[in-house]
């Protein structure tokens, strides 16, 4: 599998990510391009996938951007690593529900480097993290399929504002809360996109 890593130092727009990543669906699927992970940072916005409702926005001044993807509604901004992806399942017996595990392991597998434990949820799609039996998530996953190419991708509060959380209900689960690494352990997290690159392509070569 030849992927492409891409790596933006500056933040990059939501609505430029996502005009890239489909183009790049399409050159993929005409087999004219490689396969691609892509390490980012957004600036402040809020993002609405397929099955988000209106009583999930709490406050009803915010913009929410309206995505194809699949999942609730969710925070992006400074502080949060995402890691997008066009992937070609294809070849690999189109079974999206072992790329989600493969991206789940990945996430699990780099922040157990940090010495934090997680673990995923089957009913609640992310990375959650146990806060004194209070379950908080860590990390967002959220992945569109077309023409067999997975894209979109996921992403892991590193010190991004949970304030920010506060306008709406994060995924749509209103029993759980949210937190980022720097919460957990106050350590240094410099390097952790390379970790976490490393990690999922070699759960992907697997």
């Amino acid at each position: 599998m030849n992927i492409e890593i891409k790596k933006s130092q500056k933040p990059v727009k939501y609505e430029d990510a996502i005009k890239f990543m489909e183009k790049r669906l399409l050159e993929i699927d005409q087999n004219k391009s490689n396969n691609l992970i892509w390490v980012l940072e957004h600036e402040d916005i809020y993002t609405a996938g397929t099955t988000y409702k209106e009583n999930e926005i709490i406050d009803k001044s915010i913009k929410i951007v309206k995505t194809n993807r699949g999942g609730k509604i969710t925070y992006h901004g400074p502080g949060q690593l995402i890691c997008y992806f066009v992937i070609d399942l294809k070849k690999d017996k189109k079974d999206i529900r072992r790329f989600i595990s493969i991206i789940e392991k990945s996430i699990i597998k780099t922040l157990k480097y940090y010495q934090i434990d997680s673990f995923p949820d089957k009913d609640n799609i992310g990375i959650w993290y146990n806060d004194n039996s209070k379950i908080k998530k860590i990390a967002a996953i959220g992945v569109r399929v077309s023409k067999w190419v997975a894209y979109h991708g996921f992403s892991i509060n590193i010190n991004n504002n949970l304030e920010k959380y506060n306008a709406i209900i994060p995924c749509g689960i209103r029993d759980k809360g949210v937190t980022n690494l720097k919460s957990i352990k106050d350590q240094n997290y410099k390097g952790i996109e390379n970790r976490l690159i490393e990690n999922f392509i070699t759960n992907l070569k697997n």
